[in-house]
């Protein structure tokens, strides 16, 4: 089987594309090498100072890079609001929609709304923002939506009975539900988006076991020094780097055979290698759980899709 890199990304001039969480990890490497490729991408980012940092950073590997930053925190919804408003000022359509940022087993916390942070950053963000900018997306010829999930959406389980986890709060619970929920979006959207006639197809991708900052932010809100200096460990000697999880974003964002629903991540166990299709837990599967999530998901952020 080809080993499929970044250089195989053929020329994407002319399209644009959003990345969230583009700042750092995985998210900074996919607009590098979008924007590498003659993509314009806007960093969609909560912190313009990071942001601007990494901007450097493109532009240091690719001085002719197309790229903006428009400031996006994915916990808000005014936030998502305010930042659709300015891409339908900027923009009259989407190519590439990542939807990249996400936060990982850290410390019970509430997003704006009062959202369980994990859950409502990882999904319930990501899907206000997907729905605010659909009438850009739907109708493009060759859109794509790519969520990233991961493998720990294996053991995830949608609790409606306490979706933001008022008893007995687990972080790694509280993501496992999150990359779950991902997935569950994911074929929901590519089921409505196919049933509507849409141009556009919803994919996702998850990076297996990639060295970011991921990991060490948990560590770091709890001001654990052991946890840290272990995560940093295990991500020296287990992971695969960064730019090898960015991979299976790249690969459903740009390849030319990918068909809606697919799920792109490493060949090796799911956890590291080059990117292909693989499969996803049956759980993420379940139509009636995912419908039930949809208008749940819509109730909770005032975000109706209008699909036409």
């Amino acid at each position: 089987m080809p080993k499929w890199t970044s250089n195989d990304i053929q020329s994407l001039s002319g399209k644009t594309a959003i990345v969230t969480g583009a700042n750092s990890g995985l998210g900074l490497i996919t607009a590098k090498e979008l924007a590498g490729k003659g993509c314009h991408v806007v960093m969609a980012c909560r912190s313009i100072d990071k942001a601007e940092t990494a901007a450097k950073e493109i532009k240091s590997a690719y001085p002719n890079a197309s790229i903006e930053i428009i400031a996006l925190d994915l916990s808000s919804m005014d936030s998502i609001k305010t930042f659709s408003d300015e891409i339908h000022q900027r923009f009259k359509a989407i190519d590439l929609l990542c939807n990249n940022a996400g936060v990982m087993d850290i410390p019970f916390r509430k997003t704006t709304e009062n959202f369980e942070m994990q859950f409502g950053t990882n999904h319930l963000g990501h899907f206000a923002l997907t729905g605010r900018l659909l009438d850009l997306i739907a109708h493009t010829e060759g859109a794509r939506i790519i969520t990233t999930s991961s493998l720990m959406h294996i053991p995830g389980k949608i609790n409606f009975d306490d979706l933001h986890w008022s008893n007995g709060y687990s972080g790694w619970g509280a993501y496992f539900q999150s990359k779950l929920a991902n997935l569950l979006f994911t074929y929901e959207l590519e089921r409505k988006l196919k049933t509507s006639g849409a141009k556009a197809i919803s994919v996702a991708s998850h990076p297996g076991y990639a060295s970011t900052n991921l990991q060490l932010v948990s560590a770091q809100m709890e001001s654990s020094s052991f946890q840290e200096n272990l995560w940093k460990s295990m991500n020296a000697c287990v992971a695969q780097s960064a730019e090898m999880g960015a991979l299976p974003t790249l690969y459903a964002a740009t390849n030319p055979y990918i068909q809606g629903g697919n799920f792109i991540g490493p060949r090796v166990l799911g956890w590291r290698g080059y990117p292909k299709k693989v499969q996803s837990s049956k759980r993420s599967k379940d139509k009636a759980v995912a419908s039930k999530l949809w208008s749940v998901s819509e109730e909770l952020t005032g975000v109706a899709y209008a699909f036409k």
